[in-house]
């Protein structure tokens, strides 16, 4: 099921340690401390070179500050890429979403070294990839080994592949056998198959999808969407209840229904969900597919970044069976609640990386809807969950000036408590400890 909001029409592998780590002990001196100390100084200093935060201060701050520009560059290229001032038919897909992936892959990456430091700082040895490539870009940054150029080129390959098999089979270019060449490349020579459930940061981003073959439904839409682009073939897609559906734009949309070997064209593009008598797809036909409103290339960006959002949500809240974005705001409503103490530790703790991801995703999703009050609501009660309370108000704030006066009014009081758990948070910093009470 793909996540979205109201719609207007890297290798992600954890850094391993090695399991027989060496510790130093304090509680008496003998006869290795001289031998583990030169160990340990010789295993830090190897270590150095794979992790440059370690190496010194200077480097630690300099390497700090190389990460916040690739952040930032990607994210820049992201907006650039489905800025308004262009038109939507220009907008890349492929391009959008490995700019995110960019995004996404240097965070985490950078996380990743300041771990490791951390660990190799307490003497804890660390196992580094000696065959990590050197970038100093993100358009040379490695996404599961290769650039984003080189994933474009991979989209590019699997076209030409569609092409040859066309040429072998002496085969023309009519819609229906160019239709048929893409599945049998994308599905039977690639393997391409949709993940029923999105459990795996694999089926959420397009070069892992493009690289392990199984993706979500709406990844691999976008697939099939950009290979046939290179092909000269315009597809187009509509959300039809759950699900996010594509098809050749067509003036004789019924070919697609044509049952041949047991399923339709249509059925074949797009999955199961065509022939399941639950989905609403499954009572589509060649006349109400012309009924239907088609995405624009940015609403489909938009899609993908809302699946990205709740993924990253759901790793984020794992250990907090059922929480809700929005269930802090139904306590503060609550007008028989006794005076309510503000507490950091009542906050629900999360896994801050999955819920940082998630914060981003929704960034990236404001610049395309800023006016959607549901996703800054969403994006506001993120910031509170990761502690950030006064850009939670600001947020908060501003959506209250675009949402239907009854949730403004279920907004009010609990953007109140963010104000003083803001003011508490800094009465805190100077040195007090007293506790506020909201009443």
């Amino acid at each position: 099921m793909d996540f979205v909001y109201c719609m207007p029409a890297v290798s992600m592998v954890s850094q391993t340690f090695a399991a027989d780590h060496f510790f130093i002990r304090y509680d008496h001196h003998h006869h290795h401390d001289h031998k583990d100390l030169r160990r340990w100084r010789s295993r830090t200093t190897a270590a150095a070179s794979a992790y440059p935060l370690f190496s010194n201060p200077k480097a630690s701050s300099s390497r700090h500050k190389f990460y916040q520009e690739a952040l930032k560059t990607a994210r820049d290229k992201f907006a650039r890429e489905i800025s308004f001032q262009s038109e939507d038919k220009d907008v890349s897909l492929a391009k959008a979403l490995l700019y995110v992936a960019a995004e996404d892959e240097t965070f985490m990456v950078f996380n990743r070294e300041m771990d490791a430091c951390s660990f190799l700082n307490e003497g804890i040895d660390v196992c580094s990839s000696s065959n990590a490539r050197e970038w100093d870009s993100v358009e040379q940054m490695p996404l599961d080994g290769k650039t984003i150029s080189e994933w474009l080129s991979e989209l590019d390959a699997i076209a030409k592949e569609v092409e040859a098999e066309l040429v072998s089979r002496d085969i023309g270019c009519h819609l229906v056998e160019v239709l048929q060449a893409v599945n049998l490349v994308l599905f039977e020579l690639r393997g391409f198959k949709r993940s029923p459930v999105h459990v795996d940061s694999k089926h959420s981003y397009l070069h892992l999808v493009l690289s392990s073959g199984c993706g979500s439904a709406i990844l691999l839409s976008i697939i099939y969407i950009e290979v046939c682009r290179r092909l000269g073939l315009t597809i187009v897609g509509s959300r039809v209840g759950e699900d996010f559906l594509i098809w050749p734009q067509t003036t004789y949309p019924e070919e697609l229904f044509k049952v041949t070997s047991g399923h339709s064209l249509f059925a074949v593009v797009n999955g199961r969900c065509v022939e399941d008598p639950r989905s609403m797809a499954s009572d589509l036909t060649g006349s109400s597919l012309l009924g239907l409103e088609i995405a624009s290339n940015r609403d489909i960006v938009g899609i993908a970044l809302a699946n990205l959002i709740r993924f990253h949500w759901k790793c984020a809240s794992r250990s907090n069976l059922g929480l809700m974005l929005t269930s802090p705001l139904r306590h503060a409503h609550n007008a028989d609640e006794k005076p309510n103490k503000i507490d950091k530790p009542n906050v629900p703790l999360l896994r801050p990386q999955d819920l940082k991801l998630a914060i981003m995703a929704s960034e990236r999703l404001l610049i395309l809807q800023p006016h959607n009050w549901a996703l800054r609501r969403d994006h506001g009660m993120m910031l509170y969950y990761n502690r950030e309370y006064g850009k939670a108000v600001q947020e908060l704030s501003i959506c209250m000036a675009f949402a239907p006066e009854e949730e403004a009014e279920l907004l009010e009081p609990f953007v109140e408590k963010l104000h003083l758990m803001r003011l508490e948070s800094s009465w805190k910093s100077l040195g007090h400890t007293a506790s506020m009470t909201v009443k």
